[in-house]
């Protein structure tokens, strides 16, 4: 890992919301009360609280000043259009369309272009993206390239496509039963890996050699376009913006979770290059499921914040603050002797779990063992990304996942490097006596994304 000198957080605090830790006995009973699944855990009896980056980030004063500015107008609101400009320079997309957040988008999107028993082919899909994947009648396929799954291994794009895979994939398919594409940048479900610009266009060329739509899934547009610059040789003197625009040139359309780069708590958007017909169908579709194009589902105040956020997230000073956030508690956790994926992404450090509980098969869930496990020493949540989140096949047999990790995800502008400390000091007090740590057994699942609402409780 790099050396670091201190760098302070490129924020003041105006506002502070206090936190408490519970006692170890009122910890275990919460736990128990939850179904020892931290999702369904009240926020109030967590500490710290890493399970997403997803809408849990704090907002500048200037989004603050354009939320009491928004326009709640049901139609034409010019919050919509201040947006619109914005995400329309950034990403260099002629069509912008608002929804509440990444998965509405999904959710009106992909059945337009999805067909029963089509495959939509990626780099490594996200829990909620395989969901509306299956839900339209898809079938997700993950071709992220093996050394994804070396968690040891240092590569700076763990996240690219296996280029050699998907132009086999695609041959031996058929373009006609290929949905589409789509390129998840960064690439969660692998660890919050980047994915290089050269990838991106040679699945982009890829595609387009065989007559296959590629499509992005935006969520943390700015996070990935800051590893390239660091990362990728010809892009060191280039700004994030243009470094975005060359991204998203290689795409015909994407969907963005607002509440990751966006910097803001709730909000998403539809991107379509030029497709007029697509994006008349798009907005038609919108209306029932969202709501009317120029709201979609946010308030007019939401709408203006996202504005601001799209263009704080891409300065260089943001940037460099948010990936050192997550570089200085890698470093102090490989310290503790902790494994987790390396080098580390943007949003989170994903901490092994196959590595620090081996003794735990996968059908016992040791990842999510692992999070239960942090939390009742600490006060700590955060989320298992493993074969609990991947589920069961078509027959109700459980997939084995080929990554067994546990997220530490780091809302944005939120917490200091103080509360880093503590959550390394927990993780390596759970490492230390990682050997007595049992599996755990499903006592209720629901039939889709079982990870949010699931029971479960440890085996004995």
């Amino acid at each position: 890992m790099t050396n670091f000198t201190f760098l302070p957080e490129p924020y003041r605090i105006k506002m502070v919301e206090p936190i408490h830790l519970l006692p170890p006995q009122e910890r275990v009973e919460a736990l128990r009360r939850a179904g020892y699944n931290p999702f369904s855990l009240r926020s109030s009896e967590v500490y710290i609280d890493l399970l997403t980056d997803s809408g849990t980030g704090a907002m500048s004063d200037r989004q603050w000043a354009a939320l009491m500015m928004g326009d709640e107008s049901y139609a034409g609101s010019s919050s919509f259009y201040q947006l619109e400009s914005t995400a329309q320079e950034l990403f260099g997309y002629q069509y912008i369309i608002p929804a509440h957040q990444g998965r509405g988008a999904e959710q009106v999107l992909f059945p337009q272009f999805i067909k029963p028993g089509q495959d939509v082919i990626g780099n490594m899909h996200f829990d909620t993206t395989m969901a509306h994947i299956s839900l339209a009648g898809g079938i997700p396929v993950n071709l992220v390239h093996e050394r994804a799954y070396d968690t040891q291994l240092e590569h700076p794009f763990k996240g690219d496509t296996d280029l050699d895979q998907l132009r086999s994939y695609i041959v031996k398919r058929g373009a006609e039963n290929i949905a589409f594409c789509i390129i998840t940048i960064t690439c969660n479900s692998a660890g919050g890996q980047p994915v290089s610009m050269a990838n991106i266009k040679a699945v982009s060329e890829i595609c387009q050699e065989y007559g296959v739509l590629c499509f992005m899934d935006a969520a943390r547009f700015a996070e990935n376009a800051y590893f390239i610059k660091k990362r990728e040789a010809g892009y060191a003197h280039q700004s994030i913006k243009s470094i975005i625009r060359e991204m998203f040139s290689y795409t015909q359309a994407f969907t963005l979770s607002a509440k990751k780069d966006g910097l803001v708590n709730i909000g998403g958007l539809i991107g379509i290059k030029d497709n007029r017909e697509w994006y008349e169908h798009t907005r038609s579709v919108l209306v029932p499921l969202e709501g009317f194009p120029t709201y979609g589902g946010m308030a007019g105040r939401d709408m203006a914040a996202l504005a601001v956020g799209l263009q704080e997230v891409v300065t260089d000073e943001y940037l460099e603050a948010r990936v050192y956030q997550i570089e200085y508690l890698a470093t102090r956790l490989q310290a503790g002797g902790v494994p987790f994926q390396s080098p580390v992404g943007g949003h989170a450090v994903f901490l092994d779990a196959k590595k620090i509980l081996p003794h735990i098969p996968f059908h016992q869930y040791p990842a999510q063992a692992l999070c239960n496990e942090i939390y009742l020493e600490g006060g700590i949540r955060p989320v298992e990304i493993g074969s609990f989140l991947l589920g069961r096949d078509a027959t109700g047999v459980q997939l084995e996942s080929p990554l067994e990790l546990v997220r530490l995800t780091i809302p944005r502008r939120v917490y200091t490097i103080s509360h880093l400390e503590y959550v390394a000091a927990i993780c390596t007090k759970v490492m230390q006596r990682a050997s007595d740590i049992k599996g755990i057994k499903i006592t209720y699942e629901p039939p889709v994304l079982r990870h949010f609402t699931a029971r479960l409780e440890p085996l004995s």
